[in-house]
Protein backbone atom coordinates (compact mmCIF):
# COMPACT_ATOMS: atom_id res chain seq x y z
CA UNK A 1 0.00 0.00 0.00
CA UNK A 2 0.95 3.54 -0.83
CA UNK A 3 2.45 5.20 2.48
CA UNK A 4 0.95 8.31 2.00
CA UNK A 5 -2.77 6.32 2.49
CA UNK A 6 -0.89 4.63 5.33
CA UNK A 7 -0.30 7.76 7.00
CA UNK A 8 -3.39 9.14 6.67
CA UNK A 9 -5.11 5.83 7.88
CA UNK A 10 -3.02 5.49 10.74
CA UNK A 11 -3.70 9.59 11.49
CA UNK A 12 -7.10 9.44 11.24
CA UNK A 13 -6.88 5.81 13.74
CA UNK A 14 -5.45 7.88 16.41
CA UNK A 15 -7.79 10.74 16.35
CA UNK A 16 -11.02 9.17 16.30
CA UNK A 17 -10.41 7.14 19.14
CA UNK A 18 -13.35 4.76 20.50
CA UNK A 19 -15.18 7.97 21.67
CA UNK A 20 -16.01 11.72 20.60
CA UNK A 21 -13.71 13.73 21.94
CA UNK A 22 -14.34 16.38 24.89
CA UNK A 23 -13.89 19.81 24.17
CA UNK A 24 -13.47 23.20 25.54
CA UNK A 25 -15.39 21.90 28.54
CA UNK A 26 -16.14 24.48 31.13
CA UNK A 27 -15.53 23.58 34.81
CA UNK A 28 -18.99 22.69 36.91
CA UNK A 29 -19.30 24.83 40.44
CA UNK A 30 -19.26 22.06 43.43
CA UNK A 31 -21.57 22.76 46.53
CA UNK A 32 -18.45 24.51 48.36
CA UNK A 33 -18.51 27.29 45.48
CA UNK A 34 -15.09 25.65 44.50
CA UNK A 35 -14.54 24.56 40.65
CA UNK A 36 -14.60 21.41 40.13
CA UNK A 37 -14.12 19.47 36.63
CA UNK A 38 -16.77 18.00 34.93
CA UNK A 39 -17.23 13.99 34.73
CA UNK A 40 -15.82 13.53 31.34
CA UNK A 41 -12.65 15.69 32.62
CA UNK A 42 -11.90 13.93 35.49
CA UNK A 43 -12.44 10.61 33.60
CA UNK A 44 -9.95 11.28 30.95
CA UNK A 45 -7.30 13.00 33.50
CA UNK A 46 -7.77 9.44 35.35
CA UNK A 47 -6.77 7.49 32.56
CA UNK A 48 -3.70 10.06 31.66
CA UNK A 49 -2.30 9.53 34.95
CA UNK A 50 -2.91 5.85 34.82
CA UNK A 51 -1.51 5.44 31.27
CA UNK A 52 1.87 7.79 31.57
CA UNK A 53 4.55 5.62 32.79
CA UNK A 54 7.43 7.15 35.48
CA UNK A 55 10.46 7.36 33.21
CA UNK A 56 12.64 9.68 36.01
CA UNK A 57 14.74 7.48 36.68
CA UNK A 58 15.94 6.98 33.37
CA UNK A 59 19.26 8.38 32.97
CA UNK A 60 20.68 10.38 29.51
CA UNK A 61 23.43 11.92 28.63
CA UNK A 62 22.57 14.13 25.77
CA UNK A 63 20.00 16.98 25.19
CA UNK A 64 16.42 16.66 23.77
CA UNK A 65 17.00 15.04 21.01
CA UNK A 66 18.34 12.14 23.01
CA UNK A 67 16.69 8.73 23.58
CA UNK A 68 16.53 9.22 27.39
CA UNK A 69 15.08 12.78 27.29
CA UNK A 70 12.89 11.96 24.04
CA UNK A 71 11.18 9.08 26.15
CA UNK A 72 10.45 11.39 29.51
CA UNK A 73 9.37 13.86 27.41
CA UNK A 74 6.70 11.67 25.50
CA UNK A 75 5.94 10.48 29.40
CA UNK A 76 5.06 14.00 30.64
CA UNK A 77 1.19 14.50 30.81
CA UNK A 78 -0.16 16.71 28.57
CA UNK A 79 -2.05 19.76 28.57
CA UNK A 80 -4.68 19.87 25.74
CA UNK A 81 -7.98 21.28 24.30
CA UNK A 82 -9.36 17.82 22.83
CA UNK A 83 -9.91 14.42 25.40
CA UNK A 84 -10.42 11.15 23.84
CA UNK A 85 -11.20 9.08 26.67
CA UNK A 86 -11.82 5.64 24.51
CA UNK A 87 -8.45 5.77 22.73
CA UNK A 88 -6.73 6.73 26.48
CA UNK A 89 -9.00 3.83 27.73
CA UNK A 90 -7.99 1.46 24.81
CA UNK A 91 -4.03 2.47 25.63
CA UNK A 92 -4.07 1.25 28.98
CA UNK A 93 -3.09 -2.26 28.64
CA UNK A 94 -0.16 -1.14 26.41
CA UNK A 95 1.61 1.67 29.08
CA UNK A 96 0.61 -1.11 31.67
CA UNK A 97 3.02 -3.76 29.66
CA UNK A 98 5.94 -0.49 29.03
CA UNK A 99 5.53 -0.04 33.00
CA UNK A 100 6.20 -3.72 33.85
CA UNK A 101 8.83 -3.88 31.60
CA UNK A 102 10.90 -1.14 32.91
CA UNK A 103 10.21 -2.20 36.41
CA UNK A 104 10.89 -5.59 35.66
CA UNK A 105 13.87 -5.54 33.55
CA UNK A 106 14.56 -2.23 33.09
CA UNK A 107 13.60 -1.69 29.58
CA UNK A 108 11.76 1.84 28.40
CA UNK A 109 11.17 2.39 25.37
CA UNK A 110 8.68 4.61 22.87
CA UNK A 111 8.20 5.24 19.27
CA UNK A 112 6.94 8.01 17.13
CA UNK A 113 5.78 8.54 13.44
CA UNK A 114 6.76 12.25 12.30
CA UNK A 115 4.73 13.92 9.23
CA UNK A 116 6.33 16.86 7.46
CA UNK A 117 5.33 18.51 4.10
CA UNK A 118 6.98 21.62 3.01
CA UNK A 119 6.32 24.41 0.23
CA UNK A 120 8.15 27.37 -1.52
CA UNK A 121 6.96 30.05 -3.65
CA UNK A 122 10.39 30.41 -5.95
CA UNK A 123 12.71 27.57 -6.98
CA UNK A 124 15.40 26.82 -9.28
CA UNK A 125 14.42 23.18 -8.77
CA UNK A 126 11.83 21.70 -6.53
CA UNK A 127 9.89 23.82 -4.66
CA UNK A 128 7.56 20.94 -2.35
CA UNK A 129 8.63 18.03 -0.39
CA UNK A 130 6.77 15.63 2.22
CA UNK A 131 8.69 12.84 4.20
CA UNK A 132 7.89 10.98 7.19
CA UNK A 133 10.50 9.22 9.27
CA UNK A 134 8.80 6.21 11.50
CA UNK A 135 11.11 5.94 14.97
CA UNK A 136 11.69 3.35 17.65
CA UNK A 137 13.56 4.09 20.53
CA UNK A 138 14.50 2.97 24.05
CA UNK A 139 17.37 2.10 26.39
CA UNK A 140 17.79 -1.32 28.68
CA UNK A 141 19.29 -0.57 32.11
CA UNK A 142 21.82 -3.61 32.63
CA UNK A 143 23.79 -2.63 35.96
CA UNK A 144 22.90 -0.49 38.78
CA UNK A 145 19.74 -1.51 39.86
CA UNK A 146 18.07 1.95 41.72
CA UNK A 147 21.37 3.30 41.35
CA UNK A 148 22.00 7.02 39.71
CA UNK A 149 25.62 4.80 38.68
CA UNK A 150 23.72 3.13 36.17
CA UNK A 151 24.55 1.40 32.56
CA UNK A 152 22.64 0.95 29.64
CA UNK A 153 22.32 -0.36 26.32
CA UNK A 154 20.50 2.65 24.31
CA UNK A 155 19.06 2.25 20.90
CA UNK A 156 17.24 4.05 18.21
CA UNK A 157 15.92 2.39 14.90
CA UNK A 158 14.39 4.72 11.76
CA UNK A 159 12.55 4.71 8.38
CA UNK A 160 12.89 7.95 6.59
CA UNK A 161 10.88 8.38 3.12
CA UNK A 162 9.78 10.58 0.95
CA UNK A 163 5.56 10.83 0.13
CA UNK A 164 4.08 11.42 -3.02
CA UNK A 165 6.98 13.78 -3.96
CA UNK A 166 10.35 13.51 -6.10
CA UNK A 167 12.31 15.13 -3.39
CA UNK A 168 11.86 14.53 0.83
CA UNK A 169 12.11 17.93 2.68
CA UNK A 170 15.92 17.64 3.62
CA UNK A 171 16.95 18.33 0.20
CA UNK A 172 14.26 21.46 -0.15
CA UNK A 173 16.58 23.77 1.32
CA UNK A 174 19.49 23.27 -1.33
CA UNK A 175 17.26 23.02 -4.16
CA UNK A 176 15.86 26.64 -3.75
CA UNK A 177 19.92 27.30 -3.55
CA UNK A 178 19.96 27.86 0.07
CA UNK A 179 22.63 26.93 2.14
CA UNK A 180 21.46 24.99 4.65
CA UNK A 181 18.89 22.85 5.53
CA UNK A 182 15.13 24.15 5.89
CA UNK A 183 14.05 20.52 7.13
CA UNK A 184 16.91 18.75 9.22
CA UNK A 185 15.68 14.94 10.05
CA UNK A 186 13.04 14.43 7.05
CA UNK A 187 15.13 12.71 4.25
CA UNK A 188 15.09 9.77 2.42
CA UNK A 189 17.57 7.60 3.69
CA UNK A 190 15.76 4.32 4.19
CA UNK A 191 16.24 1.90 7.14
CA UNK A 192 18.92 3.48 9.41
CA UNK A 193 20.44 2.07 12.94
CA UNK A 194 20.87 5.75 14.29
CA UNK A 195 21.57 4.31 18.17
CA UNK A 196 23.27 1.34 19.47
CA UNK A 197 25.43 2.14 22.50
CA UNK A 198 26.52 1.73 25.96
CA UNK A 199 26.08 5.03 28.61
CA UNK A 200 27.63 4.60 31.48
CA UNK A 201 26.98 6.92 34.72
CA UNK A 202 29.52 7.21 37.65
CA UNK A 203 29.50 9.02 40.79
CA UNK A 204 26.03 10.06 41.09
CA UNK A 205 25.71 11.15 37.30
CA UNK A 206 28.49 13.39 37.93
CA UNK A 207 30.95 11.57 35.25
CA UNK A 208 28.74 9.83 32.46
CA UNK A 209 30.20 8.69 28.95
CA UNK A 210 28.63 7.02 25.86
CA UNK A 211 30.35 4.78 23.72
CA UNK A 212 29.03 2.79 19.99
CA UNK A 213 26.87 4.13 16.96
CA UNK A 214 25.95 7.30 18.20
CA UNK A 215 24.30 10.95 16.97
CA UNK A 216 26.85 13.86 18.13
CA UNK A 217 23.83 15.92 17.28
CA UNK A 218 22.62 14.26 20.55
CA UNK A 219 25.19 16.05 22.81
CA UNK A 220 27.22 18.85 20.73
CA UNK A 221 26.43 22.27 21.36
CA UNK A 222 22.78 21.66 22.44
CA UNK A 223 20.16 24.41 24.03
CA UNK A 224 16.18 23.79 25.25
CA UNK A 225 15.30 24.49 21.37
CA UNK A 226 17.53 21.86 19.31
CA UNK A 227 14.94 19.32 18.66
CA UNK A 228 14.25 19.50 15.30
CA UNK A 229 10.95 17.00 15.88
CA UNK A 230 9.17 19.29 18.05
CA UNK A 231 11.19 23.00 17.76
CA UNK A 232 12.60 24.59 14.80
CA UNK A 233 12.68 23.10 11.88
CA UNK A 234 15.79 24.45 9.89
CA UNK A 235 19.42 24.09 10.38
CA UNK A 236 19.53 27.50 11.76
CA UNK A 237 18.33 27.25 15.06
CA UNK A 238 19.39 23.59 15.90
CA UNK A 239 22.50 22.47 16.41
CA UNK A 240 24.74 25.33 14.15
CA UNK A 241 25.43 25.44 10.37
CA UNK A 242 29.01 26.62 10.95
CA UNK A 243 29.54 22.95 12.48
CA UNK A 244 30.01 19.95 9.94
CA UNK A 245 28.31 17.76 13.01
CA UNK A 246 28.47 13.99 11.42
CA UNK A 247 25.92 11.42 10.63
CA UNK A 248 25.39 8.83 13.02
CA UNK A 249 28.26 6.29 13.46
CA UNK A 250 30.76 5.17 15.79
CA UNK A 251 32.03 7.54 18.37
CA UNK A 252 32.50 8.13 22.02
CA UNK A 253 32.06 10.89 24.23
CA UNK A 254 32.51 11.76 28.05
CA UNK A 255 30.93 14.21 30.41
CA UNK A 256 32.08 15.29 33.74
CA UNK A 257 30.49 17.99 35.99
CA UNK A 258 33.14 20.23 36.88
CA UNK A 259 31.34 21.39 39.96
CA UNK A 260 27.55 22.00 40.59
CA UNK A 261 27.17 24.19 37.72
CA UNK A 262 29.94 23.93 35.38
CA UNK A 263 30.55 21.16 33.36
CA UNK A 264 32.91 19.78 30.74
CA UNK A 265 32.11 17.62 27.72
CA UNK A 266 34.53 16.20 25.00
CA UNK A 267 34.56 13.29 22.48
CA UNK A 268 34.88 11.92 18.78
CA UNK A 269 32.59 10.45 16.31
CA UNK A 270 33.46 9.14 12.61
CA UNK A 271 33.68 11.66 10.10
CA UNK A 272 32.10 9.13 7.54
CA UNK A 273 29.46 7.75 9.49
CA UNK A 274 26.34 6.02 7.50
CA UNK A 275 23.73 4.97 9.80
CA UNK A 276 22.27 2.84 6.62
CA UNK A 277 25.43 0.88 6.52
CA UNK A 278 26.49 0.12 10.40
CA UNK A 279 29.05 -2.58 9.63
CA UNK A 280 30.78 0.09 6.46
CA UNK A 281 30.58 2.53 9.53
CA UNK A 282 31.99 0.86 11.98
CA UNK A 283 34.74 -0.11 9.67
CA UNK A 284 35.06 3.62 8.37
CA UNK A 285 35.47 4.45 12.16
CA UNK A 286 38.53 1.85 12.69
CA UNK A 287 40.43 1.61 9.75
CA UNK A 288 39.81 5.06 8.39
CA UNK A 289 40.24 7.09 11.32
CA UNK A 290 39.03 10.86 9.86
CA UNK A 291 37.33 11.93 13.03
CA UNK A 292 35.08 14.35 14.19
CA UNK A 293 36.29 16.05 17.03
CA UNK A 294 34.80 18.48 19.99
CA UNK A 295 35.09 20.02 23.53
CA UNK A 296 32.65 22.03 25.59
CA UNK A 297 32.91 24.04 28.68
CA UNK A 298 29.69 25.20 30.27
CA UNK A 299 27.59 26.12 32.80
CA UNK A 300 23.96 25.27 33.93
CA UNK A 301 21.89 26.53 36.97
CA UNK A 302 20.66 23.08 37.70
CA UNK A 303 21.36 19.44 36.43
CA UNK A 304 17.46 19.51 36.03
CA UNK A 305 17.20 22.63 33.64
CA UNK A 306 20.90 21.83 32.28
CA UNK A 307 18.73 21.98 28.70
CA UNK A 308 16.56 25.62 29.40
CA UNK A 309 19.63 27.40 31.65
CA UNK A 310 22.67 26.65 29.74
CA UNK A 311 25.77 28.68 28.46
CA UNK A 312 28.05 27.08 26.33
CA UNK A 313 31.80 27.27 24.46
CA UNK A 314 32.47 24.29 21.85
CA UNK A 315 35.46 24.02 20.00
CA UNK A 316 35.45 21.42 17.17
CA UNK A 317 37.49 19.54 14.29
CA UNK A 318 37.64 17.67 11.56
CA UNK A 319 39.83 15.63 10.06
CA UNK A 320 40.37 16.24 6.15
CA UNK A 321 37.83 13.03 4.00
CA UNK A 322 40.17 12.14 1.91
CA UNK A 323 37.39 10.01 -0.44
CA UNK A 324 35.17 12.93 -0.54
CA UNK A 325 37.54 15.41 -0.76
CA UNK A 326 37.06 17.49 2.18
CA UNK A 327 39.53 19.88 3.32
CA UNK A 328 40.38 19.87 7.39
CA UNK A 329 38.15 22.12 9.16
CA UNK A 330 37.76 23.70 12.69
CA UNK A 331 35.96 26.36 14.45
CA UNK A 332 34.12 27.59 17.96
CA UNK A 333 30.30 27.92 18.56
CA UNK A 334 28.66 29.93 21.47
CA UNK A 335 25.37 29.43 23.00
CA UNK A 336 23.27 30.87 25.71
CA UNK A 337 19.76 30.36 26.80
CA UNK A 338 17.97 31.31 29.97
CA UNK A 339 14.54 30.00 30.97
CA UNK A 340 12.42 32.98 32.62
CA UNK A 341 9.77 32.83 34.30
CA UNK A 342 9.05 29.20 33.19
CA UNK A 343 7.19 30.86 29.87
CA UNK A 344 9.88 32.56 28.02
CA UNK A 345 13.20 31.08 26.51
CA UNK A 346 15.70 33.73 24.84
CA UNK A 347 18.40 32.45 22.84
CA UNK A 348 21.81 33.79 21.27
CA UNK A 349 24.02 31.75 18.97
CA UNK A 350 27.07 32.48 17.55
CA UNK A 351 29.33 30.19 15.48
CA UNK A 352 32.73 30.75 13.34
CA UNK A 353 34.47 27.90 11.15
CA UNK A 354 37.67 28.55 8.82
CA UNK A 355 35.20 27.37 6.08
CA UNK A 356 36.21 23.94 5.12
CA UNK A 357 35.43 20.84 7.13
CA UNK A 358 32.17 20.56 5.33
CA UNK A 359 29.94 23.24 6.95
CA UNK A 360 27.00 25.16 5.32
CA UNK A 361 28.14 28.47 7.04
CA UNK A 362 31.61 30.26 7.91
CA UNK A 363 29.71 32.60 10.73
CA UNK A 364 26.44 32.77 11.89
CA UNK A 365 24.70 34.60 14.45
CA UNK A 366 21.27 33.63 15.75
CA UNK A 367 18.62 35.13 18.01
CA UNK A 368 14.86 34.28 19.31
CA UNK A 369 12.89 32.97 21.68
CA UNK A 370 10.59 30.23 22.88
CA UNK A 371 7.36 30.89 24.58
CA UNK A 372 5.52 28.21 26.92
CA UNK A 373 1.87 29.25 27.31
CA UNK A 374 0.45 28.84 30.69
CA UNK A 375 -1.76 25.63 31.25
CA UNK A 376 -1.26 24.31 27.71
CA UNK A 377 1.82 21.90 26.53
CA UNK A 378 2.43 24.00 23.43
CA UNK A 379 5.22 25.74 22.16
CA UNK A 380 6.03 29.10 20.29
CA UNK A 381 9.01 29.45 18.50
CA UNK A 382 10.95 32.69 16.58
CA UNK A 383 13.98 32.79 15.42
CA UNK A 384 16.41 35.31 13.17
CA UNK A 385 19.93 34.30 11.66
CA UNK A 386 22.46 36.37 9.87
CA UNK A 387 24.91 34.02 7.56
CA UNK A 388 28.43 33.79 5.62
CA UNK A 389 27.88 30.87 3.82
CA UNK A 390 31.08 28.77 2.85
CA UNK A 391 32.20 29.46 -0.51
CA UNK A 392 31.42 26.78 -3.39
CA UNK A 393 32.94 26.07 -6.93
CA UNK A 394 29.79 27.88 -8.40
CA UNK A 395 29.49 31.00 -5.84
CA UNK A 396 33.13 32.39 -5.10
CA UNK A 397 32.22 35.12 -2.65
CA UNK A 398 28.75 34.90 -1.54
CA UNK A 399 26.72 37.43 0.05
CA UNK A 400 25.39 37.24 3.18
CA UNK A 401 22.44 34.99 4.02
CA UNK A 402 19.35 35.76 6.54
CA UNK A 403 16.74 33.02 7.98
CA UNK A 404 13.86 33.71 9.96
CA UNK A 405 11.43 31.20 10.83
CA UNK A 406 8.43 30.74 13.15
CA UNK A 407 6.16 28.17 14.74
CA UNK A 408 3.76 27.27 16.64
CA UNK A 409 3.43 23.44 18.27
CA UNK A 410 -0.03 22.46 18.97
CA UNK A 411 -0.26 19.60 21.99
CA UNK A 412 -4.23 18.47 20.17
CA UNK A 413 -4.25 15.44 22.85
CA UNK A 414 -1.83 13.44 24.51
CA UNK A 415 -0.17 11.62 21.50
CA UNK A 416 -0.13 14.06 18.58
CA UNK A 417 0.97 17.57 17.83
CA UNK A 418 0.51 19.84 14.84
CA UNK A 419 3.15 22.23 13.86
CA UNK A 420 2.54 24.81 11.17
CA UNK A 421 5.49 26.57 10.29
CA UNK A 422 6.83 29.57 8.32
CA UNK A 423 10.78 30.30 6.60
CA UNK A 424 11.92 33.44 5.09
CA UNK A 425 15.08 32.76 3.17
CA UNK A 426 17.06 36.31 1.68
CA UNK A 427 20.25 35.77 -0.67
CA UNK A 428 20.02 32.28 -1.01
CA UNK A 429 23.97 31.63 -0.41
CA UNK A 430 24.27 28.57 -3.09
CA UNK A 431 22.84 30.74 -5.73
CA UNK A 432 23.68 34.00 -7.61
CA UNK A 433 20.60 35.55 -8.07
CA UNK A 434 19.72 37.71 -4.84
CA UNK A 435 15.87 36.87 -4.11
CA UNK A 436 13.47 36.23 -1.38
CA UNK A 437 11.97 32.93 -0.50
CA UNK A 438 9.24 32.16 1.68
CA UNK A 439 9.03 28.21 2.79
CA UNK A 440 5.54 27.16 4.18
CA UNK A 441 5.85 24.07 6.42
CA UNK A 442 2.99 21.61 8.46
CA UNK A 443 4.58 18.72 10.56
CA UNK A 444 2.48 15.84 12.74
CA UNK A 445 3.56 13.65 15.51
CA UNK A 446 2.20 11.02 16.54
CA UNK A 447 4.02 9.40 20.11
CA UNK A 448 3.27 5.75 21.17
Amino acid sequence: MHKKVISIRLIALLVIGLDAPVFGQQAQVGVAGQAQPTSSAAEYLELIDEQVVDYSTVSNFGGPTSVGAQVKADAESKHNPFRFNGLSRSLQPYYGFKDELKKQHGFSFGGDYNLLYQAANKSPGEDHAAGGVFRLYGSWQLTGGDSSDSGSLVFKIENRHKLSTDIAPQQLGPETGYAGLTAITYSDAGNMLSNLYWQQSFNNNQIAFVAGIVDSTDYVAVYGLVNPWTDFSNLAFSTDPTIPAPNQGGGVAIKGMLTENFYLLGGLADANGDPTETGDSLDSFFNDHEFFKHLEFGWISSFDNRFKDNIHLTLWQSDERKELQIAEGHGVSFSFNKLISDRWLPFLRAGYSNGDGGAFLERSLSAGFGYFPAKRSDTFGVGVNWGKPAETPSVSDPDSQYTAEIFYRFQLFQHMTITPDIQYLKNPGLSTEKTTIWVAGLRARLVF
